[in-house]
């Protein structure tokens, strides 16, 4: 039989009251020869930004902005990735093209008119990455021209999860650089010249 418990005592919630959201510490300052796992943003410890393929670009954006970062996965009403959008997509010319190929106006431009779809996404393997440094991460994205990197895990019947990501900005933030994030050829030749130090 269970003992009586006396009930909890609420009180009232304060105004300006803040919620608790999942965080990753980071180090501060990574080196070439640090772990990869260093400075990938791990979605089992971050919540990921997401956004729908109907919603507005510009939606996208203030999305963007109010979490602070430069890239949202794209996911469907069953939350699988379908795409993912970055910075350099809703502020380059695609909004202004796909407008004008749909016949609307900028603000009728939804993610999937300008998104990046799965089926052209290429990943980072989760085994790999484990066993990698910072600097091959760092040689990965500069190869490929890129500023972002997904990472996936792999179950045993190799359905993929995205698992998490690299970003040239926080690297180079780690490394103690500072960068223009829209030049991604100065970006790397920053990063590699810290790293050479």
């Amino acid at each position: 039989m269970l003992r009586d418990y006396p009930p909890l005592v609420f009180a009232r919630l304060q105004p300006g009251t803040g919620y608790a959201q999942p965080t990753q510490a980071v180090p501060e300052k990574v080196a070439a020869d640090d772990a990869a796992l260093s400075v990938m943003t791990d979605l089992t410890r971050v919540t990921a930004v997401i956004i729908l393929p109907g919603d507005t670009v510009d939606e996208a954006h203030r999305r963007m902005i109010q979490r602070g970062v430069r890239l949202l996965l794209v996911v469907d009403q069953d939350r699988k990735v379908v795409g993912l959008i970055t910075a350099t997509d809703i502020l380059g010319e695609g909004p202004v093209l796909a407008a004008s190929e749909r016949g609307v106006r900028r603000e009728e431009v939804m993610v999937r008119d300008i998104m990046t779809p799965w089926e052209r996404l290429e990943v980072l393997d989760m085994a790999h990455v484990r066993a990698s440094k910072v600097g091959h991460v760092v040689a990965t994205l500069r190869k490929a021209g890129r500023q972002h990197a997904l990472v996936v895990d792999s179950d045993t019947r190799g359905r993929q999860t995205v698992r998490g990501l690299f970003s040239a900005t926080q690297i180079a933030r780690q490394l103690g650089a500072t960068i223009q994030t829209s030049e991604i050829a100065r970006t790397f030749s920053e990063i590699e010249a810290l790293l050479s130090r």
